[in-house]
């Protein structure tokens, strides 16, 4: 028999579905309670925001620290749809620097609490994987294979590509940090162009070689 052919139990997989949902769900709540209360927020307000017991938080995520990746996952995914990501291989590596911090700022700007929460782990006896690391290395690959078609499209050295755009990524996630220390006291549009005036000599060197 063909694994295709094996019939699905369909209360399980409505089951499997409703719990997803719930869990979805909960986040949401979990995001509303951080952007509402702080990135210090905990279990027992969240739970109040989702008019919900902690029993059924973990229930669901095991304990804090599996609530804590599960809202991590949900603010990646929204950062990254934030991001001009779909356009970033018709434009060149000056211009998609300066709207990657540019789009990347304007998320700290409106977000400041989750951007708060997502980049402190908890502490407690379950590792975590580092937010840090992990979302910065997403879009520094994305980055990436965009400068290396940049580059291609240009007949340049695509070497460069991943030294760029993990680099610049990095930098600009260090500044947002910065940013953030500061209370946002210089406008975005001036920390785009401050980022900018940094990375502008060595692409345009690149292109001149």
């Amino acid at each position: 028999m063909n694994v295709t052919d094996i019939p699905v139990d369909g209360r399980a997989a409505r089951w499997e579905q409703h719990n997803a949902d719930r869990r979805r769900a909960l986040v949401e709540d979990a995001v509303r309670a951080i952007r509402e209360l702080g990135p210090g927020v905990g279990m027992d307000e969240i739970a109040a925001q989702a008019k919900t017991s902690k029993t059924v938080l973990y229930r669901h995520f095991g304990d804090k620290a599996g609530l804590y990746r599960a809202v991590v996952a949900s603010v990646h995914d929204y950062i990254l749809r934030k991001l001009p990501l779909a356009e970033a291989e018709r434009l060149g590596p000056r211009e998609l620097v300066a709207s990657l911090a540019d789009a990347y700022l304007a998320v700290v700007e409106r977000d400041r609490n989750l951007y708060l929460f997502v980049s402190s782990r908890p502490t407690g006896e379950t590792p975590t994987e580092d937010p840090v690391l992990s979302i910065t290395t997403r879009i520094g690959n994305e980055v990436a294979i965009a400068l290396r078609g940049w580059l291609r499209s240009q007949e340049l050295d695509e070497e460069p590509a991943n030294i760029w755009a993990h680099g610049a990524v990095g930098f600009i996630w260090a500044v947002a940090d910065r940013w953030i220390v500061t209370n946002l006291r210089r406008p975005r549009a001036e920390v785009v162009a401050y980022i900018d005036q940094f990375f502008a000599p060595a692409f345009e060197a690149q292109q001149r070689s």
